[in-house]
């Protein structure tokens, strides 16, 4: 088991330095454009595919590091370089971890390699979970998945919401309900495959931030899908939907955890990493205009106004990235969040993005208001780290229970 340490080992410094040159070199010069096109980059992609980067290998690298530092280090050098484009660039990943968490040896095998294609014909994949009525609430999912035994088909039909990637994915992974008097428990994992008939793309929205990422609704009709769609196959779901029937009719049975649920656990701090990426940008452009902007004949930074504020700044960026590689370190070595330690990260690297880019945006004056400067776009892409990946405000619910015991509602 890997000892937790603040050190970086040489092969973590390597690959530090190397995403940060390519997010210094090819995503920053290319953020503004993007931004305002609010379209897939796909150049920067193909870009990012080319010197390894967007591909399985590398985010299979990262997460097998036996310290558990290197996604969330990869998260936050692609993320300083930019929110939005580094989603597009790491979109893919979420898709891939619910096969990766769900599938056969045989699924992942044949569609992870269909969701990154390759250097000449980058692809996309999109996870599809969210739905207009089901957010925060997983247990209200409407989409249904039904088992049509003489075809051995899976037909779906629904409407999922704020999927990244969704209708440009080659590959769709949906999460559906397959025994709605299980509520969460009662959900199952499908790969719907390119070209899939009954499959479009609904609306797609204009968002305040991460705008280079495409985001938008998944329109399911009719949608079959073999039965070896079904991630982990259909003798597994009926053995875990099996255990989940007697757990619930079991006294106190309501109260087991939902596995999905600690899934997400185990995966906010890479957000939390997301989230310190943008956070240190903001802070490092506010501190060198602090030294080079002046006022009243010397930088602005030798007044205590500013000083304290960047100060401020630095302190809770480095507290965050802690929480993040704590949480990540645990969750490597197999340590149980007894205290929410991965909420715990999300909730405050997130709630320090907002704060240390509104900051940025303040030092700089009307030049942060402006477009001419990234930090009003880092401010805007800010806003999604509190949102996406479980509100502020189930974090803290989450944290709350885990430490009390109680059904906080």
């Amino acid at each position: 088991m890997a000892e937790f340490t603040l050190d970086l080992n040489d092969d973590q410094k390597q690959v530090r330095d190397w995403l940060h040159g390519f997010a210094a070199d090819v995503i920053r010069p290319a953020a503004a454009e993007w931004d305002e096109r609010e379209e897939t980059p796909w150049p920067v992609i193909q870009e990012a595919a080319k010197v390894g980067i967007y591909s399985l290998d590398f985010y299979a690298q990262q997460f097998f590091d036996p310290t558990g530092l290197g996604i969330p280090m990869a998260m936050e050098e692609l993320f300083w370089g930019d929110a939005g484009i580094a989603l597009s660039i790491v979109g893919t990943g979420l898709a891939a971890v619910g096969v990766l968490a769900n599938g056969t040896e045989e699924q992942i095998g044949t569609w992870i390699p269909q969701m990154y294609g390759d250097a000449d014909e980058v692809k996309v994949a999109a996870f599809c979970s969210s739905e207009p009525d089901a957010g925060s609430d997983v247990g209200a999912m409407r989409t249904r998945a039904v088992y049509d035994g003489a075809k051995d088909e899976w037909v779906l039909n629904g409407t999922k919401t704020w999927a990244t990637n969704g209708g440009i994915a080659n590959v769709h992974v949906v999460v559906a309900v397959v025994d709605s008097e299980l509520g969460s428990k009662g959900h199952a994992s499908f790969i719907v495959p390119p070209g899939t008939p009954g499959l479009s793309q609904g609306q797609k929205f204009k968002k305040h931030g991460i705008r280079a990422s495409h985001t938008a609704e998944v329109v399911l009709e009719d949608v079959r899908v073999p039965g070896h769609c079904l991630l982990g196959g259909k003798e597994k779901l009926d053995e875990r939907l099996a255990r989940a029937r007697e757990r619930a009719e079991a006294p106190g049975g309501e109260r087991v955890r939902n596995a999905a649920m600690a899934t997400f656990e185990a995966s906010r701090p890479a957000v939390g990493a997301m989230a310190v990426g943008t956070a240190r940008a903001a802070y490092e452009v506010a501190l060198d205009y602090a030294k080079t902007r002046s006022q009243f004949g010397r930088p602005i930074i030798d007044n205590q106004g500013i000083a304290f504020q960047l100060a401020d700044m630095r302190t809770r960026i480095d507290a965050s990235r802690l929480l993040v590689w704590r949480a990540s370190w645990m969750a490597a070595t197999g340590k149980p969040f007894t205290s929410a330690e991965g909420s715990m990260s999300k909730l405050y690297a997130s709630e320090t993005a907002k704060q240390v880019t509104a900051q940025a945006v303040q030092i700089l004056g009307g030049n942060g208001f402006t477009r001419e400067y990234p930090v009003e776009r880092m401010h805007r892409d800010a806003a999604i780290y509190t949102i996406f990946e479980g509100t502020s405000e189930i974090q803290r619910l989450v944290i709350a229970r885990t430490l009390s015991g109680m059904p906080i509602r």
